[in-house]
């Protein structure tokens, strides 16, 4: 490869056109080896983890928000201690939760349930413009009793 950085440069551009690094890594290289060091892997590096997005974390979330439905992101960042990005994540990712009139609520809906409901409404929509008159005597919901007594109220005055 060479004894010096331009050599050892010259190299990697040659043998590695699209990833070679750059000159100041190299220099860091050399410097790294001549200091003995025989590892190309990372160091362990102490301090807090990469990730505070944890089961542990989770679970402590979801407590804070069962307790308190109306807590602030921030302040759930700084009970357990980590970003107010972190505890975000946490929320809606997650737990599924978004904030609706200041509280803390789980999303219900999921993305394949909201197509459905358009799906339906569309359908309900081809059947009223196909007939007007009978629509709500013939359309079933959960409920369908308040619907047709609706319905034969309108008639009957």
């Amino acid at each position: 490869m060479g004894k010096n950085t331009v050599k050892a440069k010259q190299w990697f551009a040659k043998h590695y056109r699209d990833s070679a690094s750059g000159k100041s890594t190299i220099i860091d290289w050399y410097a790294e080896f001549k200091r003995d060091r025989t590892n190309t892997d990372d160091a362990e590096c102490s301090g807090r983890p990469k990730s505070e997005v944890v089961p542990e974390n989770i679970k402590k979330v979801h407590k804070i928000v069962l307790k308190d439905c109306k807590v602030k992101l921030h302040e759930i960042a700084d009970t357990l201690k980590i970003s107010e990005s972190s505890a975000f994540t946490i929320l809606h990712e997650n737990l599924s939760m978004h904030k609706l009139l200041s509280k803390w609520v789980p999303s219900l809906v999921t993305p394949d349930q909201k197509k459905q409901r358009i799906d339906d409404s569309e359908c309900c929509l081809e059947l009223f413009k196909r007939d007007k008159k009978n629509f709500l005597g013939r359309y079933v919901t959960m409920d369908e009793t308040w619907i047709l007594l609706y319905y034969y109220k309108k008639i009957a005055s």
